[in-house]
């Protein structure tokens, strides 16, 4: 259920493996809705390229936000201070390939037969199998129904009604998909080529610089940028979300004020009408939900979404979506029981995602507080799938490392 990144991973990685399956997707069409801005692939970049074939390699290189890129640099990642544009921690270099998510799923979607506009209405398990039923009237029975529908996943919701809902943060982001001349970026550029945060010592406000498109193939000669500014709601002054649009865009100037060149210059350049996009920051850390004797099971966001100031969730749905087929080859090779075959992966999937939501969740606080920043902040740490003990209570907790992959 879903044909997002994940669910294409998941499709991708069962048909390599022989193992048939079905995609029904909500949407009318691939078209029908955005889906999201940019996406870094890093440590799960390899189990991507093992799940694909070899032939639909390249596709994943020409999703890049910057097509020139190789896609075996190995880069590192700056975080600004925001009130003199000086870089403040480097982010030890990792492999990583930036792409726009959008094109990321149409190359993941290549050949692949989904049904497009089925909205899930139910789940009815026996000990034979599992029927869907959609809003459209239809239905469809299988062996086993996965939740690749998102951090909203209807999937979750039938599932586990009592505690399918996300766990709020105090942290309220507005982004915007913004167009710039490559004049107006060539002070940007020198910062960095493809994205960098920066944080405001003061203000505690958060900036997120990304591109997505560049001039060889916007097609309008300008680059496409992701600027996002988010802050904590729990501080004096921060207490009013914007209601609409125009009023994004002026509390984005607003606190862009604040920061130095050529960061205000960026910020303050955003046109007055430009479309504006705000999120309440909010998790899901309890990855756990009745799988009907294996007959059900969630991957990607359903399972555990997290904030994206680690930039993991992609790449732990990758590795949802490998795990998950390799452990249903053994039940078609008689090996292991459907029902232990799907217990085997949650529990592994818990073992990993859980210390990973309360990791993003950490580096979203501390993307917000100054005085936080340190070596062993989640915000700051190298991308290693690394794992972490969760020592204090949500929302005023710190992380330590527990081991590393």
């Amino acid at each position: 259920i879903g044909a997002g990144i994940v669910g294409a991973a998941l499709a991708q990685a069962l048909r390599k493996n022989s193992i048939s399956f079905e995609i029904f997707e909500r949407d009318p069409h691939v078209d029908a809705r955005g889906q999201g801005w940019g996406m870094t692939l890093h440590w799960a970049l390899p189990t991507l390229y093992s799940i694909l074939p070899p032939h639909q390699h390249p596709l994943i290189l020409a999703a890049q936000v910057d097509i020139s890129c190789s896609g075996n640099e190995e880069v590192e990642m700056l975080t600004l201070d925001a009130s003199t544009a000086k870089t403040n921690h480097i982010i030890m270099p990792t492999k990583r390939v930036r792409v726009k998510r959008e094109r990321l799923r149409k190359a993941m979607l290549h050949d692949l037969p989904v049904q497009w506009n089925k909205r899930l209405l139910s789940i009815t398990t026996t000990d034979e199998g599992v029927t869907v039923a959609f809003e459209d009237g239809t239905t469809a029975t299988g062996t086993l129904v996965v939740g690749a529908d998102g951090s909203a996943s209807q999937t979750r919701r039938i599932l586990a009604p009592e505690t399918h809902a996300l766990k709020p943060l105090p942290i309220h982001a507005i982004g915007a998909e913004v167009n710039y001349t490559p004049e107006q970026m060539a002070p940007m550029l020198k910062l960095d080529p493809l994205l960098f945060q920066a944080i405001h010592p003061e203000t505690n406000d958060f900036l997120w610089w990304s591109i997505l498109d560049t001039p060889q193939t916007s097609g309008n000669g300008c680059y496409l940028v992701q600027v996002s500014i988010s802050y904590d709601l729990r501080k004096p002054g921060n207490n009013e979300v914007p209601a609409s649009n125009a009023e994004r865009i002026a509390d984005m100037k607003k606190r862009a004020v604040h920061f130095a060149s050529p960061l205000r210059e960026a910020v303050l350049a955003i046109p007055d009408d430009n479309v504006a996009s705000d999120v309440r920051l909010a998790d899901w850390d309890l990855v756990s939900w009745p799988n009907n004797k294996g007959r059900a099971t969630l991957v990607g966001d359903a399972a555990h979404a997290m904030t994206m100031y680690r930039g993991d969730a992609a790449n732990h749905g990758i590795m949802d979506a490998a795990n998950l087929a390799a452990t249903l080859k053994r039940v078609t090779e008689g090996e292991i029981s459907l029902e232990d075959a799907v217990m085997a992966y949650e529990e592994e999937v818990r073992g990993r995602c859980r210390p990973a939501v309360w990791a993003s969740r950490q580096a979203c606080l501390d993307a917000h507080n100054w005085e936080r920043l340190g070596e062993d902040s989640p915000l700051i740490e190298r991308r290693m799938d690394a794992r972490f003990v969760w020592e204090d209570d949500h929302m005023n907790g710190r992380m330590t490392r527990q081991n590393g992959l």
